[in-house]
């Protein structure tokens, strides 16, 4: 049975702005999960109906055609868009020694494979042959999802590398006692001849019952996926990664969070279940909080949301950040803004960098936002100062999930740094292209409007093989024919002189600004389109 949270917020029941708290939104069409920290929106993430994230899943593909130019082949997997496999994806991988350190478990003799490189590609997977392969980067604008023969499957501590025998611990974990304690746990575990795992993050503090429970769940999960390959012809999905809420369950869930709070009755249960497979004393953290005002809305989310989603945003100093995202790069620019408090201008200048560095480490992980990414840093001419910066950056970037690369400031202000990028941003989830101004966020002044139809008007005026002068009608945006009204009127005055004829001007509520149509009065006919 699950208790349900009834208390108000901070008085015996649950307090969003204390600890760690995951909030989950859960509603027909869309499912929200926000990461609290101390009352602070940290991460967000929106799972839609009928918006299946494909990033993790696996796949039986079918090789359609291969590049030679672009060294990458594309792979039919039953999707619209083909899938890019680059040759060096397709080439067995030793762990990333940047994010893993290998852990030899004893002196069993390893899996010896022949060295394979990108020559080998074309010629071990011709056109027409069926290939595993898993989805590491969705598909994003017009490219499709990029993928790789190198599987893993991630468990709540464990990753298991089915292909791959090989053996790591991540390095984020750095105390070497703990280390040492979960190397002799990995020397236990039954793992399978030509497999290996890794040790997530996760793994800190764990019984060795924890990984044997782990590995059972994830060999479990791989029979599955190897039935499913051989029962179907490709293209055929054989492993589906998890949804949202079964990944806040598997991933999110860890000791640093105080509690999951969830607004629907089952996806409390649901969470509950998953995590009860994991442990025990994790599902005695998961509540269900009925309510009738939304939940975003009541624990102050949704708010931090709209802040956060807008191009200017602001930080406690007073100063603000502007952030910019382009298809190639993500620009932000840092600004002093209302901070004029200190008398020491220096010392104003780097606390106002590194309040923007925590901010745009934050931003980033919000926003989901990835590439390449400059920040323009306010001018700092102590490099002790500039190093201050740098260190916020790098240790708020922690947190983050997704691999990260960040570079000293440069001699003029820019720090240029790089982020994993899986999926498109939330911005391109949550918005589209504006029909208004076309994508660049801006339009035309009604002067700028002004001056382009006279110039229009003057042009069909001075034509020679006109065959008539009349009076000729201008259809336009209110706000440009306000122009006209009170700042234009007597240049319009000359036209008509010059002209011999009236110009007659109608306003159209529902024209966008810059369009508009010169027609002849008399016969309608259309003399100048801009109205597409």
């Amino acid at each position: 049975m699950i208790k349900k949270i009834k208390k108000v917020f901070g008085l015996g029941g649950f307090n969003p702005t204390d600890g760690s708290t995951i909030i989950v939104n859960a509603e027909k069409l869309e499912r929200r999960v926000a990461l609290m920290e101390d009352g602070v929106l940290e991460e967000y993430n929106i799972e839609r109906e009928g918006e299946d994230n494909i990033v993790g899943s696996i796949f039986k593909g079918r090789v359609n055609n291969i590049e030679q130019g672009l060294k990458a082949m594309f792979v039919d997997i039953g999707m619209e868009k083909n899938a890019f496999l680059h040759f060096w994806d397709a080439i067995p991988e030793a762990l990333n020694n940047s994010q893993m350190e290998e852990v030899k478990r004893d002196n069993r003799p390893r899996n010896k494979q022949a060295k394979i490189n990108s020559k080998d590609i074309p010629s071990l997977y011709p056109v027409g042959s069926d290939i595993m392969i898993q989805v590491a980067k969705g598909a994003i604008g017009n490219k499709g999802p990029r993928v790789t023969t190198n599987i893993s499957l991630p468990g709540r501590y464990l990753v298991l590398t089915p292909n791959v025998d090989q053996f790591g611990i991540s390095r984020k974990i750095e105390d070497p006692k703990e280390r040492e304690r979960l190397r002799k746990i990995m020397t236990g575990l039954n793992v399978p001849d030509g497999m290996g795992i890794i040790m997530r993050t996760v793994a800190m503090g764990r019984r060795k019952r924890h990984f044997i429970r782990d590995l059972a769940m994830l060999l479990e999960q791989w029979e599955e996926v190897t039935a499913i390959r051989d029962e179907h012809k490709a293209p055929v999905q054989v492993y589906q990664e998890p949804g949202l809420i079964e990944k806040t369950a598997r991933d999110l869930l860890t000791d640093e969070i105080d509690q999951i709070i969830c607004d629907d009755l089952e996806t409390t249960e649901k969470m509950k279940n998953i995590a009860n497979k994991i442990s025990r004393r994790s599902s005695n953290r998961i509540h269900y909080y009925p309510s009738k005002r939304e939940i975003f809305v009541k624990v102050g989310v949704q708010k931090q949301i709209e802040e956060a989603f807008r191009r200017q945003v602001w930080l406690p100093c007073g100063g603000y950040l502007v952030i910019d995202e382009t298809e190639a790069l993500i620009a932000v620019d840092v600004n002093t803004g209302r901070n004029r408090g200190s008398k020491d201008v220096e010392k104003m200048i780097t606390e106002t960098n590194i309040e923007a560095a925590e901010e745009v480490a934050r931003q980033l992980r919000l926003r989901n936002i990835g590439g390449l990414v400059v920040v323009d840093f306010i001018d700092m001419r102590n490099r002790r100062d500039q190093n201050a910066v740098y260190r916020t950056m790098k240790e708020r970037l922690k947190k983050d999930k997704a691999k990260t690369q960040v570079l000293q400031i440069s001699s003029i202000g820019l720090m240029e740094m790089t982020r994993q990028r899986l999926n498109e941003s939330l911005r391109e989830v949550l918005f589209e292209p504006c029909n208004y101004c076309e994508g660049r966020g801006r339009v035309k002044t009604t002067m700028s409007m002004s001056v382009e139809i006279q110039r229009k008007l003057g042009a069909i005026i001075a034509k020679e093989d006109r065959e008539e002068e009349g009076d000729l009608i201008i259809v336009t945006n209110p706000d440009v024919l306000n122009r006209f009204k009170e700042e234009d009127s007597k240049l319009l005055m000359d036209l008509e002189r010059v002209h011999n004829g009236r110009l007659i001007f109608r306003g159209d509520p529902a024209a966008h600004r810059e369009m508009f149509q010169i027609l002849d009065a008399k016969t309608e006919k259309v003399l100048e389109d801009h109205t597409s």
